[in-house]
C-alpha cells in the first residue's frame, strides 16, 4: 500500500498518555547512560574470526604487487583477501557514482584506503598479520587542490570516467557542478551604493561519532549472509553490498546494531562489505571493530572549502545582488558530493531575499580523504561564509547586524534564487528578535566573591594561564536556512509496518520500519505517533531490518518527516481497519458506530462527544489488524544544469544563534560562555528530544567555530591528526550555557506540521562564534576553526587548510 502527496492533519485527537507533543522518555535512555546499551562493538558469536583492513600508507601510488605470503603463514589467520579475490563482476561500489573499489587495484587514490583484509582467530592475530603484507608501491603525483586539480596536464583521479556527471563538468577532476543564476547580477552590481567581497576557508570537520564502525557478518545455511551494523541506511547499503559480494539482494539480511552516534558519517559504507566477503570465504562468522585511529580513515569528512562572495547593498540596506564562488574539496571518491553541491549553491545565499543571484559551486576529486554527508550537508559551509558578509556589509553601512538581517529575511512567499516559492512559515526576523531579546549572561563571571577567580569560566580553563588579564567580550548572530529530506527529484519515500492485536488481555501496538536510529530519537517518536492515531498505551518497536520495506537514511533531517509519516500512515490505515472491524460486530449494539467521528482512546472506541462504544479487546478478539504502508512527500524537481532553476526541496528549515564569547588577546584562547538558539521546529512530536537536537547541533557548530579540523599535508595528502589526542572536539567543560527558544508555526504539507530539526542549529552557531568572536578581536577571520594563533597574530596564513 502507498500513500502519496499532502498528509492529513492529526486525525484524531486521542489524550492518551505518551503521545506526540509529550516529553517521553527514550527506550534506551537509561541503559545508554548506565553502560548496559550492547552497541556493535558488544556484538559477539561463537566461534567467530576478527577481520582486520590493511590501509595504504600513501595517498596516491601505483600497486605493483602484494605478497600475502608471511601473513596467510600465521597461525591462527583463516584468511587473506585483496581486489584479486573478489568473487564477483561488480568490484566498486557507490552511493551515487560507484567509483570505490571494495579493494584498492592498480592503485591506492587516498591515504589510508583498503588494500586487503585479514580474517583470524584473535584481533591481535589479524593486526599482525595484516602488518606483515608486502605492498610495493610506486608513489604519484598528489592532487590536493584547485590548482592542481585544473591545472593543464593535471593528474586525473580517475582516468576513465563515465558516470553522468562527467559529461556536464569542465574538468575530469570536477565531481560535479551547479550554477544558480537568476537576475542579473552584472547589472545589480552596477546599482549597488555598498559592495563587500570575502574570501573563505571551512576546515575539514570530522563526525567524530564516539562509536567506532563495526559489524557482525555471519554466513547462513541458504548459502546467504546475515549482517549486523551500525549504518545509517540498511537498504542502500544491501544495494551496495550484494552485487560486490556475489549475492542476490534478498540473500543479504540486514539487521541494525546498536550505533554510537553518526552524523552522516555512515551513510556510505566502511567494513560492511569486507566482513562479508571474509565470513564467505571462511565460512566462520566475522567480527570487525575500527579502533579510533582506523575509524578517521574508515568513514568520509565533511567537505573543506574556498569560499568567495561579494555582497551588494543599497544605502538603506536592501540587498542587491549576490555573487559567490564554492569551492568544496571531495577526496579521492565522489560519496554524495554532487548531493552537497546541490545543497550548498541552492542555499548558498542564506535566508534573504535577493532577486539578482550568481551563484558557482562545485566539488573537487583530489587524493584527500573522502567527503561526503555531514550534519548540515553543504549548507554548513555557506552559511559560515555569508554570514560573515552579512557582518561586513553591516560595518560598511554602519547599521546594526542584527537588523540587517532584519530588514533582508526571507518570509512564507518568498522566493528562492532557484525559483522555488517558500510556501511553509519562514519567520527568518522573528527567530533574530528572539534571540537577540534573550537577556546576556552577566559579565565577568569568574569572579567569586571572597575568593579567587574560578578558572573554570576563563578562556584556557583549569590550565589557569589567566585570571582575567586580557580578555575581552564579544557578543556575535547568524542565522541560516537547511532544506529537509531528499532533494532534487529523490524519490524520497519511507515505509512502516504497524499491527494491532491482544496480547495478554491487552490491546498493543506494533510498529517495524527500517529506520536507523542513530540517537536521534526516532523509535521514541514512532511510539507516540502510534499511541495518538490508536489509543493505545502499550506499543513495541521492533528492531530495525531488511524484512521490512526501505526506510531511507537517518540523514537530511528526515527521519521524523518522512518514517514518521509512514508510520502515521499506517497507523491511520490499521484504526480504519479497526473501526470497520467494530462496525461489523458491533454495530448493531449502538447507532453511533455509522457515525464518522469515531476514534481510538485509551484502549477504547469512543465518540466525538467521548462516549464509550467498546473496548478495543472486543473489538479485535482474536484477530490481528496489520497494514505495511510506504509514504511519499510532495515531489521536488531536479535543478536545471545551466540556471539552476527548479522546486529542488520540500521544506526548509530555520535557525538562529548569538553566541557570548571571552578571548584572552594575548593567548589567542576563546570561552563561548553562552550559545543561545532560537528554531522554528513547526510541531514539537516530543519537546525534550528537540531541545537535545539542538543543544548537539549547536555544540557541533562550536567545535567547527574554535577547535575541529583533520589536518591534511597540503604536500603529501597524509593526515597529520586521526586520533581524538590531535583532533579535538568540544567536552563537558567546553560546553556553554545553552538558552533554547523553540518557535511551532506549523507546515500544513508535513505530518502534524513538523519540520526537519537536526540540522539548521549545525549551521549558525559556526558563524555566530566567529561573529562574537570577531566582535571581540577586531580581527577579520576569514576561516573556521580560529586557532589561537590566528588570534595572536603568529599564523603563516588565514587561507589554508593546515
Amino acid at each position: 500500500m502507498t500513500a502519496t502527496g499532502a498528509p492529513s492533519g492529526l486525525t484524531q485527537g486521542s489524550r492518551t498518555r505518551g503521545g506526540i507533543g509529550e516529553s517521553t522518555l527514550r527506550p534506551d535512555g537509561v541503559l545508554k547512560v548506565t553502560g548496559e546499551f550492547a552497541y556493535a562493538s558488544d556484538m559477539w558469536h561463537e566461534d567467530m574470526l576478527w577481520g582486520h583492513t590493511l590501509r595504504s600508507t600513501t595517498a596516491h601510488a601505483e600497486i605493483r604487487g602484494i605478497d600475502t605470503a608471511e601473513a596467510l603463514a600465521t597461525p591462527g589467520v583463516y584468511a587473506v583477501l585483496t581486489y584479486d579475490d573478489l568473487p564477483a563482476a561488480v568490484k566498486h561500489y557507490g552511493l551515487e557514482i560507484k567509483d570505490t573499489p571494495a579493494l584498492a587495484h592498480g592503485k591506492v587514490r587516498h591515504h589510508g584506503e583498503p588494500v586487503a583484509l585479514v580474517a583470524a582467530d584473535h584481533p591481535e592475530t589479524a593486526r599482525r598479520a595484516a602488518a606483515k603484507i608486502r605492498v610495493d608501491y610506486a608513489e604519484l603525483p598528489v592532487v590536493t587542490d584547485e590548482a592542481s586539480a585544473t591545472a593543464p596536464g593535471a593528474v586525473l583521479v580517475h582516468e576513465h570516467r563515465t558516470d553522468h556527471h562527467s559529461g556536464r563538468v569542465p574538468h575530469p577532476n570536477i565531481v560535479h557542478r551547479q550554477p544558480i543564476v537568476r537576475g542579473d547580477a552584472a547589472a545589480a552590481a552596477r546599482r549597488a551604493d555598498v559592495i563587500v567581497t570575502g574570501e573563505y576557508v571551512f576546515g575539514m570537520q570530522d563526525q567524530a561519532f564516539l562509536g567506532p564502525e563495526s559489524g557482525l557478518a555471519v554466513p547462513a545455511d541458504d548459502g546467504g549472509i546475515d549482517l549486523y551494523v551500525a549504518t545509517q541506511w540498511l537498504h542502500s547499503d544491501r544495494g551496495q553490498i550484494a552485487p560486490v559480494i556475489g549475492l542476490p539482494e534478498e540473500k543479504v539480511r540486514m539487521t541494525l546494531s546498536g550505533v554510537g552516534g553518526a552524523f552522516g558519517g555512515r551513510e556510505d559504507l566502511s567494513m560492511q562489505i569486507h566482513a562479508c566477503l571474509l565470513a564467505l570465504r571462511t565460512g566462520k562468522p566475522v567480527k570487525m571493530v575500527y579502533n579510533r585511529f582506523e575509524s578517521f580513515f574508515g568513514h568520509v569528512h565533511r567537505h573543506p572549502a574556498r569560499l568567495r562572495y561579494e555582497h551588494g547593498a543599497t544605502r538603506d540596506g536592501k540587498l542587491t545582488h549576490v555573487r559567490c564562488r564554492i569551492v568544496l574539496d571531495g577526496g579521492a571518491y565522489a560519496s554524495s558530493s554532487p548531493a552537497v553541491v546541490g545543497n550548498a549553491a541552492s542555499l548558498g545565499i542564506g535566508p534573504y531575499v535577493v532577486d539578482d543571484v550568481d551563484i558557482e559551486v562545485f566539488a573537487l576529486y583530489t587524493n584527500n580523504p573522502p567527503c561526503g554527508a555531514m550534519r548540515g550537508f553543504g549548507a554548513v559551509q555557506a552559511c559560515f561564509a555569508y554570514e560573515a558578509q552579512m557582518d561586513k556589509l553591516a560595518a560598511a553601512l554602519g547599521t546594526d547586524p542584527v537588523e540587517l538581517r532584519r530588514l533582508n529575511a526571507m518570509s512564507q512567499g518568498a522566493t528562492m534564487p532557484t525559483g522555488q516559492t517558500v510556501d511553509s512559515p519562514a519567520p527568518v526576523a522573528e527567530l533574530l528578535r528572539r534571540v537577540k531579546a534573550l537577556p546576556l549572561p552577566p559579565e565577568r563571571q569568574w569572579e567569586v566573591a571572597g575568593g579567587g577567580p574560578d578558572v573554570r569560566a576563563l578562556p584556557g580553563g583549569l590550565s589557569n594561564t589567566t585570571h582575567g588579564e586580557g580578555v575581552v567580550r564579544g557578543v556575535g548572530y547568524a542565522v541560516g536556512i537547511k532544506n529537509v529530506g531528499f532533494s532534487e527529484g529523490f524519490d524520497d519515500y519511507s515505509t512502516a509496518r504497524v499491527r494491532m492485536e491482544v496480547v495478554g488481555g491487552v490491546a498493543v501496538a506494533t510498529v517495524h520500519t527500517a529506520m536507523a536510529e542513530v540517537g536521534q530519537g526516532g523509535v521514541t517518536v514512532h511510539a507516540q505517533i502510534a499511541r495518538t492515531e490508536l489509543g493505545v498505551a502499550q506499543v513495541t518497536v521492533q528492531p530495525a531490518d531488511t524484512r521490512v520495506g526501505s526506510a531511507g537514511s537517518t540523514s537530511a533531517s528526515r527521519q521524523t518527516y518522512v518514517t514518521g509519516g509512514a508510520v502515521k500512515a499506517a497507523c491511520e490505515t490499521v484504526r480504519e481497519r479497526v473501526l470497520d472491524l467494530g462496525r461489523r460486530r458491533l454495530g448493531p449494539r449502538h447507532p453511533a458506530w455509522a457515525t464518522a467521528g469515531l476514534r481510538l482512546e485509551d484502549g477504547r472506541v469512543v465518540t466525538d462527544g467521548g462516549e464509550v462504544l467498546a473496548e478495543l479487546t472486543e473489538v479485535l478478539e482474536d484477530d490481528c489488524v496489520e497494514v505495511e504502508q510506504e509514504w511519499r512527500h510532495r515531489p521536488t524537481q531536479a535543478f536545471d544544469p545551466v540556471t539552476g532553476q527548479g522546486d529542488g526541496h520540500v521544506q526548509y528549515s530555520f535557525a538562529a544563534h548569538r553566541a557570548v564569547v571571552e578571548v584572552d588577546t594575548e593567548l589567542g584562547l576563546v570561552k563561548v560562555v553562552e550559545l543561545a538558539c532560537a528554531q522554528d521546529v513547526g510541531k514539537a512530536l516530543n519537546p525534550l528530544s528537540v531541545v537535545g537536537q539542538i543543544h548537539g547541533g549547536s555544540t557541533q557548530g562550536l567545535g567547527m567555530a574554535v577547535m575541529e579540523e583533520i589536518l591534511v599535508d597540503p604536500v603529501t595528502a597524509k593526515v597529520r591528526n586521526p586520533s581524538f589526542t590531535d583532533y579535538l572536539i568540544p567536552t563537558i567543560l567546553d560546553t556553554p550555557t545553552m538558552p533554547v527558544d523553540v518557535l511551532e508555526l506549523a507546515d500544513e504539507h508535513a505530518p502534524y506540521g513538523l519540520r526537519g530539526v537536526g540540522e539548521a542549529p549545525a549551521l549558525s552557531s559556526t558563524p555566530a562564534v566567529l561573529a562574537a568572536i570577531r566582535a571581540a578581536t577586531g580581527l577579520e577571520l576569514n576561516r573556521t576553526p580560529v586557532r589561537p594563533e590566528h588570534l595572536t597574530g603568529t599564523a603563516q596564513t588565514g587561507l589554508r587548510y593546515g
